[in-house]
């Protein structure tokens, strides 16, 4: 007859560079806390100092890839923590080992507020999106300067874009000098420096997705391209994991603030707590086109009664919601039934 491991509890409090570990077992007591150099090796020989089956909570922390890989390497059930859920923020003492000593009593208590820890390949697309976006910010940076050194020079732009190859020939026909002229070359070569690694990372993200039929899916929808599908299919992920579209939009941070008591319910903004990069992709696909077809009408009905930016915020929600079934089904189908007919 074989005799059952005890269970253990690992709760993580991870640092850049060093670590506490603490363990519990099934009747809270707590049987270690030791403060780690962070390493591969360092991090298991804690975790599984005291043996039996263990779980570990690790916090949603920076950096935290390379531990949860490795636990998960060593055969170990693993749960990433979602900060906000913890409400560490009222506690009157707080310290590293207080909180890896909670993450385990929670984790004991089944009371985790969890997140979803994405494969490699999910956080290499969102590697890849996420530095695309940095380096349009540096881009839109650059240009920025440049229009500032025309401004200090008074020197009017002739167009609104000066910066297309063919138009370039303006900025060298400005009569700038000395450190003016400097700022402005130096400021030229970075913006071809960037939009050399911009075609790099774009090139890469379409070469991994193009055999993504969710990612060809949610491209029917007005406003959405390359990019923007890019964005939703790396920081959504396996979408199946969302048990309808209300819930991706909830994750998302795109539906209103809802406060109950009694007979009193009172809705306010949206809760803006979620994925920042699927909001902003959301609200930014509907910014011109308004959704298009399906969704255009939900905008100009609202727009009337509550204004843009509402109306923005609504046509967002829907029009991620059939991100949803793109992503899930590898089609649209009031897209698709509109082209049948």
């Amino acid at each position: 007859m074989t005799t059952a491991l005890p269970r253990h509890y690992v709760g993580i409090d991870l640092h850049r560079w060093r670590s506490v570990v603490a363990t519990m077992n099934e009747e809270g007591e707590q049987l270690g806390c030791e403060r780690i150099d962070n390493s591969p090796l360092e991090l298991v020989r804690a975790v599984t100092a005291y043996g039996g089956e263990i779980e570990v909570a690790l916090e949603s922390a920076y950096g935290y890839y390379w531990a949860a890989d490795v636990l998960a390497a060593e055969g170990l059930k693993v749960h990433l923590v979602h900060p906000l859920g913890l409400h560490w923020e009222s506690r009157r003492v707080k310290n590293d080992e207080r909180d890896a000593a909670e993450l385990a009593n929670r984790l004991r208590r089944g009371d985790l507020p969890e997140s979803w820890i994405a494969p490699p390949e999910v956080r290499e697309l969102r590697e890849l999106s996420r530095y695309r976006l940095k380096l349009t910010a540096y881009r839109t940076s650059a240009k920025a300067q440049i229009h500032a050194v025309m401004a200090k020079e008074g020197i009017l732009p002739e167009l609104s874009d000066m910066f297309t190859p063919a138009d370039q020939r303006l900025i060298d026909k400005m009569p700038l000098d000395g450190a003016y002229a400097i700022r402005v070359e130096s400021l030229r070569d970075l913006l071809e420096l960037v939009d050399r690694e911009i075609t790099m990372v774009e090139k890469e993200l379409a070469r991994r997705l193009k055999d993504d039929k969710g990612y060809q899916a949610i491209q029917a929808l007005h406003g959405v391209g390359p990019i923007l599908g890019a964005i939703f299919v790396a920081e959504i992920g396996d979408v199946t994991r969302f048990a309808s579209a209300r819930h991706l939009c909830s994750w998302a941070g795109l539906t209103p603030v809802h406060h109950e008591s009694d007979t009193k319910v009172h809705r306010g903004h949206i809760t803006k707590q979620g994925s920042t990069y699927v909001r902003w992709a959301a609200v930014e696909a509907v910014a011109r086109y308004h959704g298009g077809s399906p969704i255009a009408p939900t905008y100009e009905r609202i727009v009337k009664r509550r204004g843009a930016m509402i109306a923005r915020v609504a046509a967002a929600r829907k029009l991620l919601s059939l991100v949803y079934y793109g992503l899930r089904d590898g089609e649209i189908r009031c897209l698709a039934d509109k082209e049948a007919g």
